[in-house]
């Protein structure tokens, strides 16, 4: 088993609000954890907490059960995860706050009959199979929504966790129930890589190449080195943004199994 992992920050003056995990439980197996904290815009946000500590304890208790829970489905893992993360600041935040801190998730758990995985909001999974074709797991619900209903925070806010727009982890653990999960057999699976979408931006923003290419990079020249390209692309003045902040945390992980 091969694993390999790298984070960086959009900019040096903010904390980096992704979150990247690896555990290979003594009984077997593996479990991948990638979360991409929801930055707020200035203002109140009804928690004197923060992303990054929202991240780290989702993803740490996200990672803990994953490995230590093989009999919880992963969508109860992480309704399980986002009760116990809200209990520990329900007493001083303001959990029902529109802006109360959230995330987007991808886990991937394995042993030696399956591969399961989770998808909640715009992160991205991907999935090798033996003879090297890429599958890309998407929740693609805030895709689909046109740009200019999200034009302004104020209508972000009403379409984030609602009937008809898109879904994170915040504090209601029921939006589980909203991810894209499934199951591959484990001869089925070569490789997995999780990508926040400060890396998978790569594919899907600046079309340097497609899922399968961006696994290979991954593969060939490790995670710091894909997301040392997006930075390049960045900032190049002759590449247009086409949606997004310019630059933004950037996360991605990948395994061999």
């Amino acid at each position: 088993m091969r694993i390999d992992l790298a984070s960086a920050p959009g900019s040096p003056e903010r904390p980096n609000e992704d979150w990247l995990s690896a555990a290979v439980p003594a009984s077997g197996g593996g479990v991948l954890v990638a979360l991409d904290g929801v930055t707020p815009p200035p203002g109140d946000v009804g928690c004197a907490h923060g992303v990054p500590w929202f991240t780290a304890r989702l993803g740490g208790r996200l990672t803990e059960l994953s490995g230590s829970r093989r009999d919880m489905p992963l969508d109860h893992v992480l309704a399980e995860a986002i009760g116990a993360t809200a209990d520990a600041h329900r007493g001083s935040c303001d959990l029902s706050h529109a802006r109360t801190p959230q995330a987007t998730v991808v886990v991937v758990r394995w042993d030696e009959s399956c591969v399961e995985h989770l998808v909640l909001s715009d992160s991205v999974l991907l999935l090798q199979a033996p003879g090297g074709e890429v599958s890309a797991v998407l929740d693609d619900r805030l895709d689909l929504i046109p740009r200019e209903r999200l034009r302004t925070e104020a209508s972000a806010d009403l379409l984030r966790n609602a009937e008809g727009g898109f879904f994170t982890a915040a504090a209601d653990p029921a939006v589980s129930a909203r991810a894209v999960t499934g199951r591959t057999p484990r001869a089925g699976v070569r490789a997995v890589a999780a990508l926040t979408d400060g890396a998978s931006r790569w594919t899907d923003t600046f079309g340097e190449g497609d899922w399968a290419e961006c696994l290979a990079v991954l593969r060939k020249e490790g995670a710091r080195s894909l997301i040392e390209r997006v930075r390049a692309l960045e900032t190049d003045p002759d590449r247009a943004h086409s949606r997004g902040k310019r630059h933004d945390d950037a996360s991605a992980v990948y395994a061999e199994l």
